[in-house]
């Protein structure tokens, strides 16, 4: 199945991080504050009004969820699908 690729990506994302960031009890100000990741990128991210998220800000997010990285990735991946593509390569 394809996607508006980049626009799905970054809204299932911010739908992981935000659940996430919930079951910690903790709201945007106290995160941002933790992890110094301004709280208007953490807002953009999970409303998806960002276009992108960078590699250094994946990593930070996820360690302020108290997640490793690459489990965040791979929750991700999971709940993107395995016909997920960001270029229509994928079988």
């Amino acid at each position: 199945m394809q996607y508006n690729n980049k626009k799905y990506f970054i809204s299932a994302l911010g739908n992981l991080i935000k659940i996430h960031r919930e079951k910690l009890n903790k709201n945007i100000y106290q995160i941002s504050a933790e992890t110094s990741i301004p709280r208007s990128t953490w807002r953009d991210i999970e409303l998806a009004l960002r276009n992108d998220v960078n590699l250094t800000n994946f990593c930070k997010i996820a360690e302020g969820l108290d997640i490793p990285c690459h489990e965040l990735l791979k929750e991700l991946m999971e709940k993107l699908g395995e016909d997920f593509s960001f270029t229509g390569l994928k079988n």
